[in-house]
């Protein structure tokens, strides 16, 4: 049976998700020594979940997810951090594959494609299908812009060698946090891989990210195209 590395930490954000919360936990510990879930003022039981499950919990300041996935990074003591939801949707078995290439020396950052390896959550509706095309779009663009091969950029399961991430000086405070960090990423020079993973269908409640943001994505990822 593999054990947990404790070069691993597990960075799980988390608002109002006692119905899935502990087994996320539960599975995450059995590949990373350290699991840890940043609350975003949850009022429910999700805090309780998550330490029945033996997880650190930290709260966040509430400003927004990629807040939270900052204070989850400094309360971290991997050297590989692995961000993953909340919800059910991320298999807890690629936590491995994800920090392979970094724990190889190969990347500074990894994503789990979607693309490569199916979604149950990009399909079947309208919404989901602007969700999808505007993400093949952009991963389009990035790969014009900086010879990558990349086809997914917006995923949140991945995984990031902490010290480069601290480096990044990220800013975004909500779910732009995923598109900054790969740009950064390539404007700084780091290599940036992925490795196939497939998402799940989230195992209970709703998302917290509505699909009439999406031009909140376009103008960041516009503004970041034109910057260096």
């Amino acid at each position: 049976m593999e054990q947990p590395d404790p070069r691993i930490t597990v960075i799980v954000p988390a608002r109002e998700e006692e119905a899935t919360i502990a087994a996320v936990v539960a599975d995450a510990r059995r590949y990373a020594r350290e699991v840890v879930v940043v609350d975003g003022e949850s009022r429910d039981r999700t805090v309780e979940q998550a330490r029945l499950a033996l997880a650190d919990v930290v709260c966040d300041d509430g400003l927004g997810k990629g807040a939270a996935l900052r204070i989850g990074a400094r309360h971290a003591r991997g050297e590989v951090l692995v961000f993953m939801d909340a919800d059910g949707s991320h298999d807890p078995a690629d936590i491995p594959r994800l920090a392979a290439p970094i724990l190889r020396g190969e990347a500074e950052l990894v994503v789990g494609s979607r693309m490569l390896g199916g979604s149950d959550e990009l399909h079947g509706t309208f919404d989901n299908f602007i969700r999808n095309t505007g993400s093949c779009l952009l991963a389009v663009l990035v790969n014009r812009r900086w010879h990558a091969r990349l086809t997914d950029i917006e995923n949140g399961f991945r995984a990031v060698r902490k010290q480069a991430l601290l480096a990044l000086g990220t800013r975004e405070r909500g779910f732009l946090i995923e598109q900054e960090m790969v740009l950064k990423c390539l404007k700084a020079g780091y290599r940036v891989a992925e490795v196939a993973s497939h998402e799940y269908e989230r195992a209970a409640g709703c998302s917290k990210l509505p699909t009439r943001q999406g031009w909140r994505f376009v103008w960041h990822f516009t503004k970041e195209m034109l910057t260096r």
